[in-house]
């Protein structure tokens, strides 16, 4: 095999990701939504704000289900290594109301 074609081979295994400014500065979103077929898995990322009746979807992600199970593994190693680092991450075992008022009183004018 010729040299090029080796470092051709070895480059082919590197990923090299863009990153825009604008999607670096990322998307808030407080409730996510799954939803499945027998070939994907669709997760809409939406934004809650108190007092606003309608939530927005900010961004929808399109997935295999085999990227699903390594996202699911992925979000469970990072979330293991966050709580060995900070604690144990709070969690209330009740579904979270709707409308949600973020914990405090809803104020009226």
């Amino acid at each position: 095999m010729a040299k090029q074609e080796k470092e051709d081979k070895k480059q082919g295994n590197q990923i090299n990701i863009e990153l825009s400014e604008e999607t670096a500065e990322g998307v808030y979103a407080n409730l996510a939504m799954i939803a499945h077929s027998s070939s994907e898995f669709v997760i809409d990322f939406i934004r809650l704000m108190p007092g606003v009746p309608k939530a927005k979807v900010k961004s929808r992600v399109v997935i295999t289900p085999e990227h699903a199970k390594r996202l699911l593994t992925a979000l469970q190693e990072n979330i293991d290594k966050f709580e060995s680092t900070f604690g144990g991450i709070k969690q209330v075992e009740e579904a979270p109301k709707f409308p949600m008022n973020f914990g405090g009183t809803i104020g009226e004018a």
